[in-house]
């Protein structure tokens, strides 16, 4: 058993992430039954890393800060700037593509009509600044990770004049966490093996041909951005071939954030791949979390071509400036976007606003969205999760390790 063990750790993950990813094809075809037994080690992966990455923010953040060197930079502001023009670019290309392939929906009742969705960008922008003062504690409990930002930001400000005795407690902290992370990562072809099990048992699919050219148009626009603009914006910053950087983040954090299907469960995972790339632990312990909430090209691809969907239903004419302010729109509106699966899709009213278009009548094409998000929210957070480490690693001054 120990030898097994040892060669489990030893082993390649991405390799075993897809043998898991095979096995729990064949066991939904199988036994439904078995399928939905092993499902289990799906939700305690998940639910591992949803327990642990509030935790490992809080104090790599604040040990990053706080121990850090005077003068030595963190390259945070030209990521945020990458954030930005990439979730923008994204909103843009969706508009480009949802012109030059126009699509209509059969509007049915919406089965998700009783969750509330926010009614203006100054809702989402108020909502973000309460988020930043929430309490600690609550923040941390509910994976607030904007609230557990702010607080470990503040502590590890308050904490940069202390005793190096508090800073080594910190460091020994903070690398305690990261052991832990590691431990629960290592169990990731187990917990793949349970996701895609209960998804092929629940699912089938059946349910998404009806609306499969709208899942091409989505997950086609998605993956342009991943293979096409991405690489662009990667080659402006860095001057060098990106798919090198761009496949393996794909590889390493698109794969498990294409399962978990959530950016914050992802966090841990891209910390990861950031210190084995060996990026800057100043940098990416602020830039992963942020980017689990403020980076989100998925999410602006997704409001904007379900948004636009809608108005080709209606017949509802879009002229350029009108195109222009919904990519705006819809890029700040992702920005709010929970890190949660499916959380793109409640701001879908919001930029159906701008058309005049009633709550009652997008809330119909929210349901929509819940039922293709098994290959949809998929996509999109694979693209939002793995952009993360992309863009971080593109403003890195140091060679990457890939």
């Amino acid at each position: 058993m120990e030898r097994l063990v040892t060669r489990y750790k030893q082993g390649n993950l991405v390799i075993q992430i897809l043998i898991g990813m095979v096995l729990g094809v064949v066991i939904a075809l199988i036994s439904p039954t078995a399928a939905m037994a092993v499902s289990i080690l799906g939700t305690l992966f998940v639910g591992a890393l949803k327990a642990v990455a509030p935790i490992l923010v809080l104090v790599l953040v604040a040990t990053a800060i706080a121990t850090k060197p005077v003068g030595v930079q963190t390259n945070i502001k030209p990521i945020i700037q990458l954030y930005a023009i990439g979730t923008f670019l994204s909103a843009l290309v969706a508009v480009i593509v949802s012109f030059m392939f126009p699509i209509t929906l059969v509007l049915v009742d919406a089965a998700q009509a009783a969750v509330a969705p926010p009614q203006s960008i100054i809702t989402v922008i108020k909502s973000v600044l309460v988020s930043m003062v929430d309490n600690p504690i609550n923040a941390l409990a509910k994976g607030n990770y904007i609230g557990v930002l702010t607080w470990a930001i503040a502590a590890g400000i308050a904490l940069h004049y202390s005793s190096e005795q508090t800073k080594i407690v910190m460091q020994d902290a903070s690398d305690a966490m990261t052991k832990i992370v590691q431990a629960v990562i290592r169990l990731a072809p187990f917990g793949i093996f349970g996701l895609v099990a209960e998804t092929f048992t629940e699912t089938g699919f059946e349910a998404l041909f009806g609306y499969g050219k709208l899942l091409i148009i989505l997950v086609g626009t998605m993956v342009f951005v991943a293979l096409v603009l991405n690489p662009l914006i990667v080659y402006v910053k860095m001057r060098k071939n990106p798919y090198p950087l761009i496949f393996t983040c794909l590889r390493e954090s698109g794969v498990t954030a294409f399962f978990t299907r959530s950016s914050a469960a992802n966090i841990p995972v891209n910390m990861a791949l950031c210190k084995k790339l060996g990026l800057h632990e100043d940098t990416y312990s602020i830039s992963i979390p942020l980017g689990a909430t403020a980076n989100m090209a998925g999410a602006a691809v997704t409001i904007t071509v379900l948004t636009l969907a809608t108005v080709n239903t209606l017949g509802i004419s879009v002229d350029l400036p009108t195109a222009l302010l919904l990519s705006v729109v819809s890029s700040i509106a992702a920005a709010g976007v929970s890190g949660v699966a499916g959380g793109s899709l409640l701001l879908i009213p919001l930029a159906c606003g701008l058309f005049g278009i009633s709550d009652q009548l997008a809330m119909q094409v929210v349901a929509i969205g819940f039922l293709i998000g098994v290959i949809q929210d998929s996509t999109e957070t694979a693209l939002n999760s793995s952009t993360d480490v992309v863009f971080t690693a593109a403003c890195s001054d140091t060679p990457l390790n890939l």
